[in-house]
């Protein structure tokens, strides 16, 4: 099992990277959060170019059909720059669902080529559905079935580039074998903008921490300051793995695991970013804002750490060892 990205896949994440951010990700933010989802939707448009929205969809109707660690490599990119948006919906359960679904060749090709955005709820994980109000195609899942869906009322989150809506079932919905995988993709996909967003908000605390002057020096020279950055590095470090694993089996417990490693290693770099800018990291102006809220809501989406505690303890119940 390899844990680590191939060759291909670094060169792949460092291609994202430099596309994002030349792309005006924080004004396409700025805008989606206001309700103008045009500077948004030209962003993902950019990343279909790129390969990004087909690698769940399959190669008969457009995409690429790749394998979910390419998924991670990709999201991880996205939640390094809070690129606004559905993306684990959009990105790996909705089009899997769909792909199982009648009449697959109605969405699939639009979805891979850029031109459609989806989002989906199912609940319990997900009761609302993300920017509803921007997706072309909203999906309901659960207990077996799944099928379309209409919006109804939304309602803000946290981090005020999401907006979350209840949904309705917009026809009969069909019995759908791939739910449970479309619902770990989606927590996989998840996990990996967590652990994206964690490594900028680490490299962030970093720069500041080397730029910022204190008693005639950086403040990084204080030890206080370079465990508490070296803890968070270790924190993410251990999470990669997991991920990746993850991304080989895309079981339940490998999934659950991976969900909990990198929220928790987010979240401990949300603190620490925090922490090191001091008040200043409060301020809209500096824009780490943008990671800490969406460290928060990603952690709290597509499973909270309780649900997925949980789900990894009923799967080692089950006698199964680690592999």
């Amino acid at each position: 099992m390899n844990l680590t990205p191939s060759a291909e896949q670094a060169a792949f994440a460092a291609g994202l990277h430099n596309l994002l951010r030349a792309s005006g990700v924080p004004a396409a933010a700025d805008a989606w959060a206001a309700g103008d989802h045009g500077p948004g939707r030209r962003l993902w448009s950019s990343l279909a170019e790129a390969g990004v929205t087909g690698l769940a969809v399959p190669a008969r109707w457009g995409g690429q059909g790749a394998e979910p660690a390419d998924l991670v490599v990709a999201a991880e990119q996205l939640g390094r720059h809070a690129v606004p948006g559905p993306a684990a919906e959009s990105l790996a359960a909705v089009p899997t669902l769909l792909a199982a679904l009648d009449e697959p060749g109605r969405w699939l090709p639009a979805l891979a080529d850029g031109s459609l955005l989806g989002t989906l709820a199912a609940p319990p994980w997900l009761p609302y559905a993300l920017d509803a109000d921007a997706a072309d195609v909203v999906l309901l899942a659960g207990r077996g079935l799944a099928g379309l869906a209409r919006a109804g009322a939304g309602h803000r989150s946290l981090d005020r580039t999401r907006r979350l809506f209840e949904v309705a079932p917009a026809g009969t919905p069909q019995p759908c074998p791939a739910i449970d995988r479309a619902l770990n993709l989606g927590a996989l996909v998840c996990a990996a903008q967590l652990l994206g967003a964690g490594r900028a908000l680490l490299d962030a605390a970093t720069e500041h921490a080397r730029t910022r002057t204190q008693f005639g020096g950086p403040i990084g020279r204080f030890q206080a300051v370079r465990h508490r950055l070296a803890d968070v590095a270790v924190d993410l470090e251990f999470a990669r793995p997991l991920l990746h694993a993850a991304a080989v089996t895309v079981s339940a417990r490998d999934v659950s695991a991976a969900k909990v490693a990198c929220a928790g290693a987010a979240n401990r770099a949300a603190r620490v970013a925090l922490q090191v800018h001091g008040a200043i990291g409060y301020t809209q102006e500096l824009g780490l804002g943008r990671w800490l809220t969406k460290v928060k809501a990603l952690s709290l989406s597509w499973g909270t750490p309780a649900d997925h505690r949980a789900r990894v303890l009923a799967e080692l119940a089950k006698g199964d060892a680690w592999t």
